[in-house]
């Protein structure tokens, strides 16, 4: 058999063999394999205790059922929940759920865009100033926020004054539909200029330019550039909206009232007043999965790409 051999160095000796590259790199993707799991345990841990585990026990109890006094019974396993889902009432209050989620991303979108792309296209100085607009909400607790537009809005609030003032009818505010896509668009208005702002800022404006040079008006070079290579934003921006405003609790609560029944509100009634847990765990998994199906769209429609 031939053999190969090695050149010999000046003293005669020959060189070592050379060392093991593809080991060496594996070794290390492996050291910075456990580096990162180190480091991520913490937050590793944290996902497991408050959102897996209560996510799996919310999971359980939706296939239990209701005792006459309000206990729920884990050893009679039933899709009896699940069932009820179908209820009138409930794909009522799905449905109304369903439109003001709709609603609220369109206007967000709607009033979002042109302040995004604004903020995008003005100087570094002006840029941060208008970012610091835009997180102030987020200084303060979304409760308080709520509960001052309920001020607002009230028969004693400054709107119904104003009108009163002009001789105008008066009209209800609060605790109607109007109130809580108000509040709603309110709250969740900064979840869509920040990534419509991170999409816009990162566009080659000279494709607009080229546009317009091949004799495209605004409109046009807006449709067939700015919108196609901002598209990304609009779909990170738009489930971010959507997401909690089909499930919102808190301002549908304190600017709808009673007579505006949202899921959130409902599902907190199952728990809370109804005492019927499994059938509130259903309707839990339910939203779940739509939020779900929804985070699943955004990220096969370009969502990598933000």
């Amino acid at each position: 058999m031939a053999t190969t051999l090695q050149p010999a160095s000046r003293d005669g000796e020959r060189p070592p063999p050379a060392p093991d590259e593809p080991g060496l790199e594996v070794d290390a993707e492996r050291a910075e394999s456990r580096r990162g799991l180190l480091i991520g345990l913490p937050s590793l841990v944290y996902l497991i205790v408050f959102f897996a585990v209560p996510l799996a026990i919310v999971f359980v109890y939706s296939f239990g059922a209701r005792s006459r006094t309000g206990r729920t019974v884990l050893g009679e396993w039933t899709l009896d929940s699940y069932a009820r889902l179908a209820n009138p009432l409930v794909l009522e209050i799905t449905a109304r759920s369903l439109g003001y989620a709709l609603l609220t991303t369109l206007i967000c979108l709607v009033v979002g865009y042109p302040f995004a792309y604004y903020l995008a296209t003005r100087s570094a100085r002006v840029r941060g100033a208008l970012l610091v607009l835009v997180m102030i909400p987020f200084w303060s607790n979304l409760l308080v926020r709520t509960y001052a537009w309920r001020v607002l809005l009230g028969s004693d609030g400054p709107f119904v004054r104003a009108l009163e003032a002009m001789g105008l009818p008066t009209v209800q505010l609060l605790f109607t539909p109007f109130a809580i896509v108000l509040g709603l668009v309110y709250g969740f208005l900064p979840f869509m200029i920040l990534p419509l702002y991170a999409a816009i800022e990162r566009l080659d404006f000279s494709l607009v330019e080229a546009a317009r040079d091949l004799y495209a008006d605004g409109w046009q070079a807006f449709r067939k550039v700015t919108w196609p290579l901002s598209r990304p934003g609009v779909v990170a921006g738009s489930i971010l909206v959507f997401i909690p405003s089909f499930g919102a609790y808190v301002t549908p609560e304190i600017l709808g009232g009673s007579r505006t029944t949202m899921l959130g509100s409902y599902v907190v009634s199952q728990f809370l007043s109804a005492r019927d847990q499994p059938f509130g765990a259903a309707l839990s998994m339910a939203i779940l999965a739509v939020m779900l199906i929804t985070a699943i769209v955004y990220f096969r429609s370009g969502g990598r790409n933000l």
